[in-house]
């Protein structure tokens, strides 16, 4: 597992990752998520190894990585944004070489070098010269290499950048199957990825954690979901009626006409803030209807919609706060 306590990291005055406290555990991926310029290559890489943190600690597989940092490191396999490949090399000899360095036994390294090749569908560049691939067959290159000695934890940076669909799809899988037995930390701009292949998030805006959970705490905790509501006569539908059973009218709500029908009625849409939330969303629907209908307001339909993660992002990379369900 790796479990981080505290990570800073300064540079000079600037404070890049500001005591950034967070967990993976075996059998979950977790998506690191930030706007450009987050902290989320800088806490990748001292999760690594590469940087050193100036406060905090970071264990990987039970082991210090500042106390012990070859036991800890000889348990994850990292992948960076830019594979730093050497060009003059044929894949299986780069692959071979790494094999080496990792401290995988000779007689070994063979196997290793065509598991991790297989896995990646890599297979038919075994040959060819890392200076004539692709990018997308650059960035493959670059995970089998982070796979070649079967670490227990994982750390990718971008795993699926440059990559055509069909193979972000099959590297998609490969890092669905691969959860089984590890534990896997990854950074990615895609927030469709997260919600594809992710259990859990992480995100950090301007060096401070912000949110840590799974995709659904994520979506119910920070914000509820949005509820429509077709409603006749909406000038009775007061902010105070809501207010009162703890409902928040949103500010920028939009009247919308289902049809020219004046018995059609409007739908207005309204959240739910978390410290308002008590008891189940079912049961607070109910009471909001029922107080409605009370007050003369026609209740049409009830649509609870489950909110993208998208907008989830936007409101935690826009405000000041945290949360951590």
């Amino acid at each position: 597992m790796i479990e981080v306590q505290g990570l800073t990291k300064h540079y000079g005055s600037v404070v890049a990752v500001n005591n950034v406290t967070f967990r993976v555990d075996i059998g979950t991926i977790v998506g690191l998520l930030g706007p450009n310029g987050a902290g989320k290559t800088t806490t990748l890489r001292m999760l690594a190894g590469v940087l050193g943190p100036t406060h905090g600690t970071i264990s990987i597989a039970g082991s210090d990585l500042l106390e012990s940092p070859l036991q800890a490191r000889a348990c994850l396999g990292y992948l960076s944004e830019t594979s730093p490949l050497y060009p003059e090399m044929r894949v299986g000899d780069y692959l071979t070489y790494r094999a080496a360095i990792k401290g995988i036994k000779r007689r070994r390294r063979p196997d290793a070098v065509r598991e991790a090749l297989s896995s990646t569908h890599c297979d038919d560049v075994i040959d060819i010269r890392v200076s004539n691939l692709s990018r997308g067959y650059r960035q493959r290159v670059g995970l089998a290499d982070a796979l070649l000695a079967s670490p227990p934890v994982l750390l990718l940076d971008e795993p699926t950048a440059g990559l055509d669909p069909n193979q972000i799809r099959e590297v998609r899988e490969l890092i669905t199957t691969l959860r089984q037995s590890r534990a896997i930390l990854l950074s990615t701009h895609v927030l469709a990825e997260v919600e594809a292949i992710c259990t859990e998030a992480v995100v950090i805006h301007r060096g401070q954690l912000v949110a840590h959970g799974t995709l659904q705490d994520l979506r119910a905790g920070h914000r509820a979901a949005d509820v429509a509501l077709v409603v006749r006569d909406p000038d009775r539908l007061t902010p105070a009626i809501c207010a009162d059973l703890g409902w928040g009218l949103r500010p920028d709500a939009e009247r919308a006409v289902e049809s020219p029908s004046v018995d059609a009625g409007e739908t207005l849409r309204f959240v739910v803030y978390p410290e308002q939330l008590t008891g189940s969303m079912g049961s607070r629907l109910e009471e909001l209807v029922a107080v409605l209908v009370k007050s003369g307001v026609g209740v049409r339909g009830v649509n609870q919609s489950s909110r993208a993660l998208e907008t989830v992002f936007a409101e935690l990379t826009s405000e000041v706060g945290t949360f951590a369900p």
